[in-house]
């Protein structure tokens, strides 16, 4: 995508609505996965207040039950404490239990048996309304036949064969998760449960880290006991238990479909089966800038990971890759793509690893892999705003000594700190990442420069920050308190406590926060990506002609706003410049709206009183003139037209003095450049000309331009070669014709059209200053009046203004001129003809005949103007190339780039048996994280949960 087409994407970002947000919350696809349904259920959503109780567990909390046409989810009053999304097609059964009088509750029993008891608390009718909607969801999953494909996609979950008591999934594996191959003493039927469930390139190639020091099978333990209770992968209930394992460290094993149950890419991955494989081979052998892109970055992704020193870890890489930037062109690929899904690989599949990329660049860190990695920017903006805040002296340290934070932070961010941390360590940070949400990254920055705080302020340059940081990163499985006398705080290492600090200390660092900040600093961060984008592109230009650099930025800026105004799809082949850089190119609609924003003529102006208002309204007109133009313009002939194209056209007829607006103006119509034109291209040419004076006060133009054709015709005839009876001879239509001596013979034997040419022609292109029309936001009022004061608004405003003045009949549309003449043109003399009478004399009937015809043809030339063609833009894919990436972005490239490579990542296998005493260290580890997390109020009074209670006895109603 070129960063035109991006910035013009940022201009129409709208915040999310109600809905939207609720959708982000609960992990759901875009409303667009759902549209069958909907269609099927004529409904988007529900929600209902109910308290929720599990079969077998005594706690039960309050909150909102929500149901969408695919979903059915829940969330705590608190929003913190418990929610869930379970898939309609894994409902087995609904029923509605007997209980005490005024209580409405539904049993819920999914796929694998588990039952969830639903007290709705709302009102009867409600509750009733609530009920139906639910059932019609459930006939529209038969309908679809989602229902009957769940077996088989389970099978693919690694928690499907952990579950069953008699399970000897174990035997088959080390004591890490990775599978033992037959080389050393394995089974011969080690490995074939592989075909039936899903994981990534820790299976083959071993997962990083000891796995007795990170106490897997204790994890594994741990979780599979809260799959029995609180259901598994698509049914998962996320209870405050589900959020301290997750803070205490996946398992390798579950860590991949854990991380996509997380973060909703498992609903993906089901809606979309075999989608991954069909865009391999639709594109299979096809080469794009992404592909070449990728195969670059392929050997410096992880390469201490023994997996991408082998040609199937290479293998893997790309083809993940690949097949998202096909998937998604417009993003394509960037830089620190390659770190993040080579890390993903590790604990997932390719099909997995697809579906969770699309995720994260769509909704957890939009915008952050783009062209302009305008979401990364701005969240270091924000992450900048909330040091300011939380850690003030630190900052303002930095300040004083001139410390750029986002040349250590931003790599941070961009790479989920894999690529700055121990593998070991990241993968645990990206586990509650993807649990609570882009919030996690900044807790964590902001943690890491408390605890290094004294250290900071001691450092004075940039480097200094660097090198602090990766002796910092370095020591997180060091002891934080090694000299202490008890063992138990001798044992918290420094990443314990950057976890600790990190979810105690800065808890009020909320989603809501990150995303008001964002709100606050979105338009300061397009408007510094525009004027980069500008110097660069005014930079790349091969030539400017005779335009200043200033000049040439307002073409850019009318360029700008045009590509705003008038989106196009993205063309099905890629525009690189010379220097293979990525260039936008318009297509003819675009080009319309650019050239009524430069040209006079090009545009319908109008002034329209009602009797309420007095309004200026801008339209953009439609020619064969302008389409003329554009394909003028267009020298490749491409179809299209860049910035380059742009400046030089204009250079072209800015500058011109009469001789050369007439040479221009010929050599316009002249279709095949033989240095004539055709009787039909003067009648053309005779129709661009009424179509610039459409508007001008008074007949001075319009006479003109018949005089024009009554001379071209005379001057014409009179210069063909006659025979001995002087009588003229036959010309078609579409023979040369009229020359260029003789066309400006034709303008200046009228005073008007030399005039024009002169002047008013070249003057009727302006370029002038682009007003930012961009709505203030930030705060309640901003926000109150970018959601009043719309286009539509104002459109459906002026509309019942105008039917109100026409009712009155007071309603008045006045034209602006073209030209710019408010004073009636006195129509001049005739000047004398060139053509002596007996040269008149012999022009025949037929030619006067045909003058007459043409006469007529082009007084209604302004209404028969040619039917636009479709046009597009072009949108590249994108690279990160110095052209189009900030300076900070080139300067911390490297550092994404070069990992520094941490023993404590080594993957070891230790042999022997497990300590007998690990349940018990185990609790003692979940004594541990018990401190990251507050107590959670259910919300509920006492007698409310003595009712509740009952219900987890209640027997269904017949």
């Amino acid at each position: 995508m070129s960063t035109t087409s991006a910035i013009s994407q940022l201009r129409a970002h709208k915040e999310a609505s109600k809905d939207e947000l609720i959708r982000h919350f609960f992990s759901l696809p875009n409303e667009s996965a759902d549209v069958k349904a909907i269609t099927l259920l004529g409904f988007d959503s529900m929600e209902i207040n109910a308290v929720l109780t599990l079969q077998d567990q005594e706690d039960s909390f309050a909150g909102r039950l929500y149901l969408f046409p695919q979903y059915l989810c829940f969330a705590s009053l608190d929003r913190k404490s418990v929610k869930f999304t379970v898939p309609l097609y894994t409902i087995r059964r609904v029923e509605r239990l007997k209980s005490r009088a005024g209580i409405f509750a539904l049993s819920l029993v999914v796929w694998h048996g588990m039952s969830i008891i639903v007290q709705l608390t709302s009102l009867r009718h409600t509750a009733d309304l609530f009920c139906n909607q639910l059932r019609e969801a459930l006939k529209v999953q038969l309908q679809l036949g989602r229902m009957k494909t769940l077996k088989v996609f389970v099978k693919t979950l690694y928690s499907e064969v952990i579950i069953p008591p008699s399970s000897t999934q174990a035997d088959k594996e080390r004591e890490d998760g990775s599978l033992i191959k037959l080389e050393d003493g394995g089974d011969d039927n080690a490995t074939a449960s592989t075909e039936e469930y899903l994981g990534g390139l820790g299976l083959t190639f071993k997962f990083p880290g000891d796995a007795k020091k990170l106490r897997e099978a204790s994890k594994v333990k741990l979780w599979a006991e809260y799959f029995r209770s609180h259901g598994r992968h698509l049914t998962l209930l996320r209870y405050p238990k589900c959020t301290r394992l997750v803070q205490v460290g996946l398992p390798n094993r579950l860590r991949g479909e854990l991380w996509e149950t997380l973060s909703g890419s498992i609903y993906l991955r089901f809606a979309n089966p075999g989608l991954y494989v069909r865009i391999l081979k639709e594109n299979e052998g096809k080469s794009t800038m992404s592909t070449e892109e990728i195969e670059k970055d392929l050997n410096r992704s992880l390469p201490e990971y023994s997996a991408y020193q082998s040609e199937k870890g290479i293998d893997t890489l790309r083809r993940v890759l690949t097949a998202y930037s096909w998937k998604n062109p417009e993003v394509g690929y960037c830089q620190a793509m390659n770190i993040l899904v080579a890390a993903i690989l590790i604990y997932m599949s390719e099909e997995q690893a697809f579906w969770l990329l699309e995720v994260l660049c769509d909704r957890l860190v939009p915008g952050y892999y783009s062209p302009s990695m305008y979401g990364t920017l701005l969240d270091q903006r924000v992450f900048e705003a909330l040091v300011q805040r939380c850690l003030p002296i630190i900052h303002d340290h930095f300040q004083e000594v001139d410390v750029q934070l986002s040349v250590a932070s931003l790599p941070w961010f961009l790479s989920l700190f894999i690529n700055s941390m121990p593998m070991i360590f990241a993968f645990r940070v990206v586990d509650c990442f993807f649990a609570m949400g882009p919030k996690v990254l900044f807790q964590v920055g902001l943690a890491i420069l408390k605890i290094n705080g004294e250290k900071l302020l001691q450092i004075q340059d940039d480097g200094g920050f660097i090198h602090l940081m990766r002796e910092y990163f370095a020591s997180l499985g060091d002891s934080a308190h090694p000299y202490s006398n008890d063992p138990r705080v001798r044992a918290i290492t420094n990443f314990q406590e950057l976890l600790l600090i990190s979810f105690r200390e800065f808890s009020i660092i909320t989603d809501e926060l990150i995303a008001s900040e964002r709100r606050r600093f979105r338009s300061q961060i397009i408007s510094e990506i525009e004027a980069f984008s500008k110097r660069a592109a005014v930079r790349n230009l091969k030539t400017m002609g005779r335009f200043t650099k200033d000049r040439t930025g307002l073409i850019y800026d009318v360029l700008f706003k045009a590509v705003c105004d008038a989106p196009q799809p993205s063309l099905e082949h890629e525009s690189l410049d010379a220097n293979g850089r990525p260039e936008t190119r318009i297509g003819l609609q675009t080009f319309k709206v650019f050239l009524s924003n430069v040209a006079t003529w090009a545009r319908d102006e109008t002034i329209v009183s009602n009797g309420f208002q007095e309004r200026y309204d801008r339209r953009v007109a439609d020619h064969d003139l302008i389409n003329r133009l554009f394909y003028f313009w267009d020298t490749q002939d491409r179809g299209t037209l860049t910035f380059q194209d742009l400046v030089t056209g204009l250079d072209g007829v800015m500058f011109n003095d009469l001789m050369a607006n007439i040479e221009w103006f010929f050599t316009l119509h002249d279709k095949d450049k033989d240095g004539s034109i055709t009787k039909d291209e003067v009648l053309q040419l005779s129709e661009s000309l009424l179509f610039i004076f459409r508007y001008e006060i008074g007949d001075g133009y319009l006479a003109s331009v018949g005089r024009f054709l009554t001379n071209a015709f005379e001057f014409g005839d009179a210069l063909l070669p006659h025979g001995d009876d002087e009588k003229v001879p036959e010309v078609a239509p579409n023979q040369p014709y009229l020359t260029l001596a003789t066309f400006r013979m034709v303008v200046l034997a009228d005073e008007v059209l030399e005039s024009f040419f002169e002047t008013d022609f070249s003057a009727s292109f302006k370029l002038e200053p682009i007003p930012d029309d961009q709505p203030a936001t930030g705060g309640f009022l901003g926000d109150l009046i970018s959601n009043i004061v719309t286009e539509d608004s104002k459109n459906i405003f002026n509309k019942l203004a105008d039917g109100i003045g026409k009712t009155m009949g007071k309603h008045k549309v006045n034209y602006r001129p073209s030209i710019g003449k408010t004073v009636p043109l006195q129509e001049p003399k005739m000047r004398e003809s060139i053509v002596s009478p007996s040269m008149r004399k012999a022009s025949s009937s037929s030619n006067v005949s045909q003058l007459s015809a043409s006469t007529s043809t082009t007084a209604l030339g302004d209404s028969a103007s040619l039917s636009p063609e479709l046009s597009t833009l072009s949108l590249n894919p994108a690279v990160t190339s110095p052209a189009y990436s900030f300076p900070l972005v080139q300067a911390v490239t490297a550092a994404i780039m070069e990992r520094t490579t941490f023993a404590i990542d080594e993957a070891k296998d230790e042999e022997g048996e497990e300590d007998e005493e690990d349940v018990d260290l185990e609790d003692g580890l979940l004594e541990e994280v018990d401190a990251f997390l507050e107590a959670h109020d259910s919300g509920l009074t006492g007698a409310e949960a003595e009712a509740a209670k009952d219900l987890l006895h209640a027997p269904p109603m017949k």
